[in-house]
């Protein structure tokens, strides 16, 4: 969308922002630098990062209020479930609509005039079109340029090729729940670092919540990254799923893209107004603007 205003395809927009959870993978912080540095600052549209601070410290210190993530449960009685997930709220929604109040003029609480607000565009392709959704703010207007323009995700990817932006990454957490097996094993073979650093997260988020457990709370259940429910480094991760044999088969019709693109799968992923992960029974035991 960034581009495609810079272009006058798409009107110019007055800013835009990215919420940044401080866990994202490194290509996306460098590929965002990019953006800012060759395509955003020439063309004077300032990009305003916004953080409600860095989730995985916040998950493991006991001292902090943390917003939960969707993580797999094993009770003990054996039954699986999953944590709610308040991360996308806590980490991108809310930072977004405080910066946007700045933007306007009106930081919280001030009272915002029914005349005021902004047009905010969300990335939603046409294969998503169900979860184009209205703001749940009347000073935020959700537009979704991509649908108005017919484009699906495959339409942005020969696009962003055409731009030479065929390496863009899929933004979310390096540690979300929601990852299909193609990203956990693009971060295991592509950045080892990144993957010794979930497979700690994963083994230290077992015993639950940080907070819950300095309290005291009574563990009924044991909490994991991977939806097989057994730990990240032993998880089976290989496997290729149906959904992803799916996604790959769709996009070799579609586009007709090379390996590498396909092993990245197309499923899952992260946005403030479009998480797409799987959805599973909670078990509640468990302790850009214009």
């Amino acid at each position: 969308m960034l581009t495609l205003s810079v272009e006058g395809i798409l009107p110019k927009v007055d800013y835009a922002i990215f919420a940044d959870t401080g866990w994202e993978p490194g290509a996306v912080y460098a590929h965002l630098d990019r953006l800012e540095r060759e395509i955003a600052e020439p063309a004077g549209i300032p990009v305003l990062r916004v953080s409600s601070g860095n989730i995985r410290k916040d998950a493991l210190d006991p001292e902090h209020r943390f917003a939960s993530m969707p993580l797999y449960v094993l009770n003990q009685d054996g039954r699986p479930g999953m944590t709610r997930r308040q991360c996308t709220g806590e980490y991108k929604i809310t930072p977004i609509k405080k910066k946007v109040r700045e933007v306007l003029g009106y930081p919280y609480p001030a009272r915002i005039p029914k005349s005021v607000f902004v047009e905010q565009w969300v990335g939603i392709s046409t294969d998503e079109f169900h979860r184009a959704k209205d703001a749940d703010v009347k000073y935020m207007r959700n537009r979704h340029p991509l649908i108005d323009l017919g484009w699906s995700r495959s339409d942005c990817v020969r696009y962003l090729t055409s731009l030479g932006l065929a390496d863009t990454p899929k933004s979310s957490c390096l540690g979300c729940p929601f990852h299909g097996n193609a990203q956990w094993r693009h971060i295991r073979d592509n950045s080892p670092e990144e993957w010794k650093d979930v497979v700690e997260f994963d083994a230290a988020i077992r015993k639950g919540n940080a907070r819950a457990n300095a309290t005291g709370n009574r563990l009924l259940g044991e909490a994991f990254l991977h939806r097989s429910r057994v730990p990240l480094s032993e998880a089976p991760i290989d496997h290729v799923t149906a959904a992803e044999w799916a996604a790959m088969q769709q996009e070799l019709t579609a586009t007709g893209p090379d390996l590498e693109e396909l092993e990245k799968g197309v499923i899952d992923g992260c946005s403030p107004w479009a998480c797409r992960g799987e959805v599973e029974p909670v078990q509640d035991d468990f302790g850009l603007a214009s």
